[in-house]
């Protein structure tokens, strides 16, 4: 079991009074009750997508032909890929590995960095072309859409940044430390994927002629 009493300072187990095994699931039912909150709000996004795309099916037809599924699908495989170096990171933790712990952030980073590469791509080839997000609804759906899934794929970044740097340390393996960031980290990771599994379909293949 975690001893609290070894915990390294400045960890969250020192921020609060509660015992470590508590403290801990305290920690994970946040971010669950979190996710929850963003679950809902990317749910009311794609609620209003299927009333556009009913309302004006035409528009979202011509908008969806315009994309190019090869992008979104090399991208839906890196997220994927960066998603299951992610739990292999957590198992990693768990077993008080550190070296694979570190490189597998280090891949999972690495995944990231190359989605947004394309996905810059990807939109420099689209404004340059004329589609812009007033170009019409389809295109102000999509930028929106995958504007605020890239603010949570950089917010993902940083957050598996500082988990490197702290695995480098040996935070999360060494004696009496815990591995409850590595964990709530990758539930967050895990979040940015599935968006991204429900954002792909929706925008570029749905109503399209490819």
């Amino acid at each position: 079991m975690f001893d609290h009493s070894k915990a390294p300072d400045g960890t969250f187990f020192n921020f609060h009074k509660e015992p470590p095994v508590r403290a801990y699931e305290f920690f994970k039912l946040g971010m669950w009750i979190f996710l929850a909150t963003e679950v809902l709000f990317f749910g009311g996004l794609f609620a209003a997508y299927f009333i556009f795309k009913y309302t004006w099916p035409e528009v979202f037809a011509k908008g969806s032909a315009e994309l190019d599924v090869v992008y979104g699908g090399i991208n839906t495989i890196v997220l994927l890929g960066s998603s299951y170096t992610m739990a292999l990171a957590v198992d990693a933790a768990q077993r008080k590995q550190k070296k694979p712990l570190f490189w597998f952030l280090v891949a999972t980073f690495g995944g990231a960095c190359l989605f947004l590469v394309i996905k810059y791509i990807e939109w420099k080839g689209k404004i340059e072309h004329g589609f812009l997000p007033g170009t019409d609804l389809f295109f102000g759906v999509y930028f929106m859409t995958t504007g605020l899934h890239l603010i949570h794929v950089l917010i993902g970044m940083y957050f598996i940044g500082l988990l490197i740097v702290r695995a480098k340390k040996g935070r999360y393996t060494d004696e009496g430390s815990s591995h409850a960031g590595v964990e709530v980290g990758g539930l967050y990771w895990h979040l940015v994927d599935i968006i991204w599994i429900f954002l792909f379909p929706l925008l570029y293949l749905l109503g399209g002629n490819h």
